[in-house]
């Protein structure tokens, strides 16, 4: 899988972790893979451990990222906005911050192709907007 295919697999996952415990992960992340493979294709393990591991680190330190966002977001909260832009902003913010293989501007552009793909008509933009607050 391309890194782009792999960014995307990870927005999936960590966007089913909006709706379901903690507790009840370990199993959405099986049935995650269980469904890709029916839907999609056939996945590598490296490319599910791959999936696995960043999502893991994502969600670990969702309360963390949350603050940044509030911090930027000026006039928005993380409990207000879109959950698929919350989504991409959280998987962006924790590339730019915690993750030394992408580089800034990687980050910002794949999650405005995300925001593009997945969120409302004015997402992209707003996206935009918050992470360019991170790239300062």
């Amino acid at each position: 899988m391309s890194r782009r295919e792999l960014r995307e697999q990870i927005f999936k996952f960590i966007f089913r972790a909006e709706f379901y415990d903690t507790e009840e992960l370990q199993e959405q992340e099986q049935l995650f893979f269980e469904t890709f493979a029916m839907e999609e294709q056939e996945i590598k393990d490296e490319d599910a451990q791959y999936i696995s591991a960043k999502s893991n680190k994502i969600i670990e330190k969702l309360d963390e990222l949350d603050g940044m966002i509030n911090q930027r977001a000026k006039g928005w909260t993380t409990q207000r906005m879109a959950k698929v832009d919350l989504t991409i902003l959280r998987l962006a913010v924790y590339e730019i911050v915690f993750d030394d293989d992408v580089p800034t501007g990687v980050a910002i552009n794949e999650a405005v192709e995300l925001a593009k793909r997945f969120g409302q008509e004015e997402s992209s933009g707003f996206i935009n907007g918050v992470l360019a607050k991170f790239a300062k």
